[in-house]
């Protein structure tokens, strides 16, 4: 797996060194982790994160580095700003009191489900723009972000969770950060017989391809 996490950093360096932006499909979470480590070897990076899980816990199934860990192990290495990072649609058993511990000890601001529900969209993006400011910010979207009534192919489904339309307005909603690149993770095709989840995640895929297309469009111009 070390391996693998150090094939995955040298291939995007070589994107970023060639002035790509980076849009990536996983695969499980875990594989945001060499990504980030690659974008932000200049600078520490803010991020939306979206997702049921705060992926932040130290250890999973005894493992330091899996699904469960990543942003744990990029706030460790120092290439993820936590004052400048915010997860969103937060929710579920699964979650458990160390990765809750994990973000908001280190000073991420974690928007469970509850408060996304109250607030909407609109006022959502308004608190993502106020956290991440026009610092370099880096998108991870989770499918399990999504309820399993929509997306029911991924491994650690969690039900009352955004509704697709919900997601593309959020995601539409981040059109004029400075963004730096992207993920969508945890589809899992064994999970998904009817393929609506791989219909959902490619959706959000292109919306995400939108909003860095517009960043990088923005940034010629300037």
């Amino acid at each position: 797996l070390q391996q693998c996490f150090t094939d995955i950093t040298d291939f995007y360096s070589k994107i970023c060194a060639a002035g790509a932006m980076p849009l990536s499909v996983g695969g499980d979470h875990s594989i945001s982790f060499p990504i980030l480590r690659a974008v932000a070897a200049e600078r520490p990076v803010g991020m939306v994160h979206i997702d049921a899980h705060t992926d932040t816990s130290d250890h999973e199934f005894g493992h330091k580095f899996t699904h469960g860990t990543p942003f744990r192990r990029a706030l460790e290495e120092g290439f993820l700003d936590p004052k400048r990072t915010i997860q969103i649609g937060i929710r579920g058993a699964q979650n458990s009191e160390e990765s809750w511990l994990g973000s908001e000890d280190a000073g991420i601001r974690v928007m469970y489900m509850e408060e996304f529900t109250s607030l909407g969209v609109e006022a959502t993006i308004d608190e993502v723009r106020r956290v991440v400011g026009q610092g370099p910010t880096y998108i991870s979207f989770d499918i399990d972000s999504i309820d399993p009534a929509f997306a029911p192919g991924t491994g650690t489904p969690e039900i009352g969770g955004m509704t697709p339309i919900q997601a593309q307005a959020l995601i539409r909603g981040l059109a004029g950060l400075n963004l730096i690149g992207g993920d969508v993770v945890e589809v899992s095709p064994p999970f998904d017989p009817t393929g609506n989840t791989a219909l959902v995640g490619a959706t959000m895929l292109y919306e995400i391809a939108c909003i860095l297309a517009d960043a990088v469009a923005r940034e010629k111009r300037s």
